[in-house]
């Protein structure tokens, strides 16, 4: 690792005496101008780094030259490095007496600097950990190199420009990066790397063990229940975010601050420091993937895996941008290939799942299916994670043209010029895979306007939780319009169904003149239909608010008013005709009070005593 072409010698004594030196002056001879300016490194030399010499004294032995005296460590520094040029100088002639004299220092200030530096790096742990370092970098890396030290303005702007920053891991990553230079041009650069290493690598080892992440194995995975799983799942994703921006980040700054001066030492130290717990983090995914029981209920578990790795993707690759870490980059993107065919996968078990359900009792009051409910609720959680499953189904082979139905029963335009992304079209194919189940759970109501009731129902509330969701940015307005008008169409079939027998029960034109048995026979009709119409559905329920207020108001406007209109106009007759007086049950008021009392039965899942086979063509939502 020594890079000059003189090696130090060691010392069987620990005290040094320029007495074993003669006088370059003895015999009389003109010194050459090398040896003058040898001599005159010596004599300034000599003093200070046999005052520091750690063999020498007791003082010297447990005393910080750093922290005793700042402006002593900078002379110390420039007189090693003084020291370093006298050496070429007088290094042609082993024989030399100087050469002798000036390794000997030389070997005694880099035992002095080892000294310094492994007790800077391990009194200020806490001053250099990764937080510190990282919010600390933009103005670390705007200071000028302070490796050379040729004149004493030089020295005095440097020392003033270290007053001016108070904080202890700015003084310490300073004197770092000179002791740090300091030894690799003087050959010391194996020494050095060796302490970095040892120090900080533990530092990085520990930040990651308190993250909560640490190395399985597969069996250990394989054995793991979910509820033990999913709490080291919740520690990596919390973990990662720290680890990459702070930890690994942090390392990365201060290694390349310490040892700017020498690419090669930066990336063997950063790679050594930082690389086993890099791999233990990235891998922590991928075995997971492969050795845990894959369920759709942990998509989202997954989900916050790759989000993890992914968002964090650019700093992975700046912070492991040598060759030596290309291992850690393939890692972190062997995990996300291998959480995005575990994505794939779940959603397909997930589309599987909404086909195998097998429920066969109908929801009482015509409400929301379970299945709705569930499908949904996944779904809208899905749709926040819509920028990741976007990357992930953009890699994941698209099906032919020809398998897929047409885009109109997805509710899009079939415009080739503008296709729809990968993610919105699994979300419209999962839902129309619900629709086409809840089709075949209406039929098992034995009227049919309750099977239309519980598709309005249905449908409602999916494109309610669409509308109230990011599912709307997925699948967009032109969807929400078409699936909106089937809303119409089933409540308006219902109520055709429902209710219009009340309906026609009454005259088209309520005020003409007729027979008291006429009269008669639509106030007993419209009593008997209107009555049977309101004991059938007072048990349904609408849960959605604007579905309601449709529907009821539209029956009302269809019933009520006409309602009116007859009894006023034949109230008086009736009043005449006591055998009359018996056949009106309900009053104008009475009927808008019973149509208001609708549709607030009571949420209920189990069967209905509405199901039966039927032979009535039935309604469907998917076409």
């Amino acid at each position: 690792m020594r890079n000059l072409c003189f090696s130090p010698k060691s010392s069987s004594s620990s005290s040094f005496s320029t007495s074993h030196f003669p006088s370059p002056f003895r015999f009389g001879s003109r010194p050459s101008f090398s040896e003058s300016i040898t001599d005159k490194t010596l004599e300034t030399a000599e003093p200070m780094i046999m005052k520091w010499n750690p063999d020498s004294t007791t003082i010297a032995k447990v005393t910080s030259l750093f922290y005793e005296n700042r402006k002593e460590a900078w002379d110390f520094i420039k007189a090693v490095n003084n020291l370093q040029k006298a050496m070429h100088l007088v290094a042609g002639d082993s024989n030399s007496e100087k050469l002798t004299r000036c390794q000997m220092l030389m070997q005694i200030s880099m035992k002095r600097l080892q000294k310094e530096f492994y007790q800077i790096l391990s009194i200020n742990r806490a001053h250099l950990d990764p937080e510190s370092v990282s919010t600390r970098s933009s103005f670390i890396s705007t200071r000028s190199s302070t490796s050379d030290y040729d004149d004493e303005d030089d020295d005095k702007i440097v020392i003033e420009s270290i007053s001016e920053v108070e904080d202890a891991s700015s003084v310490a990553m300073t004197d770092l990066k000179l002791i740090a230079e300091c030894m690799i041009s003087s050959g010391y650069a194996k020494e050095c790397m060796k302490i970095y290493k040892i120090i900080r690598k533990s530092i990085v080892d520990e930040g990651i063990y308190r993250l909560g992440v640490e190395k399985f194995s597969a069996s250990q995975i394989h054995k793991m229940n979910w509820n033990a799983l999913d709490l080291r799942i919740n520690h990596w994703i919390n973990a990662v975010k720290i680890a990459v921006k702070t930890l690994f980040n942090g390392e990365r700054i201060l290694c390349d601050h310490v040892f700017a001066c020498s690419d090669s030492i930066r990336e063997s130290c950063f790679t050594e420091i930082s690389k086993d717990g890099a791999m233990i983090l990235f891998g922590f995914p991928e075995n997971v993937m492969k050795n845990s029981k894959k369920s759709p209920d942990k998509l989202f578990r997954v989900l916050d895996m790759y989000t993890g790795i992914s968002n964090h993707w650019p700093e992975i690759d700046s912070i492991f941008s040598f060759d030596s870490t290309a291992s850690v980059k393939s890692q972190a993107l062997t995990s996300l290939v291998r959480l995005g065919e575990y994505v794939r996968t779940a959603l397909n078990e997930f589309e599987s799942t909404i086909q195998k359900d097998s429920s066969k009792s109908p929801v009482a009051g015509a409400g929301i299916h379970h299945l709705t409910i569930d499908v949904m609720n996944y779904l809208s959680i899905l749709a926040d994670y819509s920028t990741i499953l976007s990357d992930i189904l953009a890699d994941s082979p698209q099906p032919q043209k020809n398998s897929l139905p047409e885009k109109s029963l997805f509710g899009f335009s079939d415009a080739e010029e503008s296709p729809m992304p990968a993610i919105s079209l699994k979300v419209a194919w999962l839902i129309l895979v619900l629709l086409c189940k809840l089709d075949v759970k209406a039929e098992y109501y034995k009227d049919i306007s309750f099977s239309y009731l519980f598709l309005a129902n249905n449908l409602q509330y999916i494109v309610a939780r669409v509308r109230t969701s990011n599912l709307k940015y997925l699948l967009g307005e032109e969807w929400l319009s078409k699936h909106e008008s089937k809303v119409k169409l089933f409540s308006s079939t219902y109520e055709q169904l429902g209710w219009g027998h009340v309906i026609d029960s009454l005259p088209k034109n309520p005020t003409v003149g007729t027979s008291p048995d006429q009269i008669k026979e639509v106030f007993k009709k419209f009593s008997s239909s209107f009555d049977q119409a309101y004991q059938k559905y007072s048990m349904c329920i609408i849960p959605d608010r604007e579905l309601l207020d449709d529907i009821k108001t539209s029956i009302g406007e269809k019933i009520t008013p006409v309602y009116r209109e007859f009894y006023n106009a034949h109230l008086a007759m009736v009043r005449r005709k006591r055998n009359l007086t018996c056949m009106i049950k309900f009053a104008p008021e009475d009927v808008e009070n019973h149509l208001s009392n609708l549709f607030f039965g009571i949420i209920e899942l189990g069967r209905s005593s509405f199901a039966s086979s039927s032979s009535h063509s039935k309604p469907s939502l998917s076409h």
